[in-house]
């Protein structure tokens, strides 16, 4: 093909987002403009005072449309999105939720676009996810000629749920292993900038401080490391609607001086550098963008068993696996991480080798640019064997 494949990222999201946000972005600023053309282009709600997608579009330059909706069910967005697809020669639009699923699909009928999913895991935030939009974003997933899984996890699930197996490719996320790199220069910075300690033990951890990431579980098993480790401090980023909450679980647990919370940071590769051990304690994920940040930074992990979290950190050679909500075992894969010198090392030279050799986003950007080109060229095969000369056939 002469032309580039015209490709946009449709995404509706509140508040900063999260790991999609980076698989999206940056994987439009990877895109080899040759190939692919990308427009990203993201819902929000103009009240919404937390979002800032725009901005960071922006800063990597990319073709980026922000479309205003007063409500989750506005209608007024249609005709834009249909205009845009059509202004703009789209071949396929790329839903990341299932709110731009039902869109995508929509705008296939109506402009013949190749709708296309990616599936970043179902988080139930809200009964009306787990009971009304969860279950039918599945059944509107059977109506796509391609969708792409995260996690081998996710894979099963669409499987289950009636998707054509034949139609399902497994890409995990990845990693720009040259940018999620450890600079030791700046270790002691880093961790003076939070007012730490040379001699204090740092356990990090990211992520939006909702029920689904299970910081009370976290901070319940650090209570008990605290026990042993009385220098160790917990620094927790992110922000959320549960803040209030788990800060005064961490008061009720006499964690109020070993436990931090510093809400959303844009700086997160700096701050693992004052980490000494990254944790995850959720108990749904699709491929966890924060462990693979993690490994890259060479902060020994602990994660638990969680979504796709296997398919990228192997269980006792880059970091150590727990089963979820098991306040017991994550604080002793934490205390054994604190314990053994060694393996901890050892494990986090793996993990920083598999990010750069299995894990990379150029990897995982050029496996995603494929299944572009392989959606254009069947339609266009099927095109020319129906005598259509415009190549646009309806998929079915």
């Amino acid at each position: 093909m002469s032309d580039p494949v015209r490709v946009l990222e449709l995404r509706s999201v509140r508040g900063t987002g999260g790991g999609p946000e980076k698989t999206i972005l940056h994987g439009a600023a990877l895109a080899d403009s040759g190939r692919v053309a990308v427009t990203v282009c993201y819902l929000r709600d103009p009240a919404d005072p937390c979002f800032e997608i725009g901005a960071r579009a922006a800063a990597l330059r990319l073709d980026y449309v922000e479309l205003h909706e007063r409500h989750s069910l506005d209608a007024s967005v249609w005709p834009a999105l249909v205009s845009l697809v059509r202004d703009r020669r789209i071949d396929i639009v790329h839903a990341h939720d299932y709110k731009t699923d039902l869109l995508a699909l929509a705008l296939g009928e109506a402009t013949a676009a190749i709708p296309l999913s990616t599936v970043h895991g179902w988080i139930y935030d809200s009964w009306r996810e787990r009971r009304i939009y969860y279950p039918v974003d599945k059944w509107l997933l059977r109506w796509f000629p391609r969708v792409i899984a995260v996690s081998s996890r996710i894979r099963s699930t669409l499987v289950e749920a009636g998707v054509r197996g034949d139609r399902i490719t497994t890409v995990l996320n990845g990693i720009d292993a040259d940018v999620f790199r450890r600079d030791n220069a700046i270790t002691i910075a880093a961790r003076e900038e939070l007012g730490l300690k040379p001699s204090e033990i740092v356990i990090g951890a990211v992520g939006r401080l909702e029920p689904v990431k299970r910081f009370d579980v976290l901070l319940d098993a650090f209570a008990r490391v605290h026990e042993r480790w009385r220098r160790a401090r917990l620094i927790i980023v992110g922000e959320g609607g549960q803040r209030s909450a788990l800060e005064s679980r961490a008061s009720a647990l006499g964690l109020t001086d070993a436990c931090m919370f510093l809400g959303h940071r844009p700086d997160v590769i700096r701050l693992h550098h004052a980490f000494d051990v990254f944790v995850q304690s959720s108990d749904s994920e699709g491929t966890p963008n924060a462990v693979l940040e993690a490994m890259a930074l060479e902060t020994a992990v602990v994660a638990t068993n969680a979504g796709g979290t296997r398919d990228v950190l192997r269980h006792g050679k880059d970091g150590l696996i727990v089963p979820c909500g098991d306040v017991d075992a994550l604080a002793a894969a934490i205390d054994r991480t604190l314990t053994e010198d060694e393996a901890r090392l050892g494990r986090i030279a793996a993990a920083r080798a598999r990010v750069v050799d299995e894990l990379s986003f150029e990897r995982r950007t050029r496996a995603i640019e494929s299944i572009y080109y392989n959606l254009v060229a069947a339609r266009r095969t099927r095109a020319c064997a129906c005598g259509d000369v415009t190549g646009i056939v309806p998929e079915r």
